[in-house]
């Protein structure tokens, strides 16, 4: 029979300096306050409140906005990314018709068919060495 097992959880105690460091690399813009949860385990309002008690430019009832990139901005620069792929690969498939073209225009001159005839068979080794 299984018992209703629970996991007790410990209390952690940090350090003063610790606290002081964790907001000192916020407050230098190397890390957001969801890094630093992430990377130290430690909730996010544990991390607001030793920002607001340890910090010399945030006090308590100012609010903390992280500026992230906006999302509009990011799906501006994915169209225009995506219109000039589509630019290139007009450019090239105008390339394509255009050699074609040309290869068709060589076909009439010749009497031949220039597209049949450009599989080359591989060299045999015999064939590698005389080059």
């Amino acid at each position: 029979m299984k018992t209703n097992v629970r996991l007790i959880k410990s209390q952690r105690k940090f350090s003063v300096e610790f606290k002081k460091s964790l907001v000192k690399e916020f407050e230098k813009g190397n890390l957001s306050i969801i890094q630093l949860s992430k990377l130290h385990g430690i909730a996010g309002q544990q991390l607001y409140d030793w920002i607001y008690k340890y910090s010399k430019f945030n006090k308590k009832g100012s609010r903390i906005v992280e500026l992230k990139k906006s999302s509009t901005n990011k799906v501006k620069e994915l169209e225009k990314r995506l219109k000039e792929l589509e630019r290139i690969v007009g450019q090239k498939q105008i390339k394509i018709d255009y050699l074609e073209a040309i290869i068709d225009c060589a076909d009439e001159d010749m009497q031949t068919d220039l597209k049949k005839t450009t599989s080359i068979p591989p060299l045999k080794k015999s064939d590698q060495k005389k080059q």
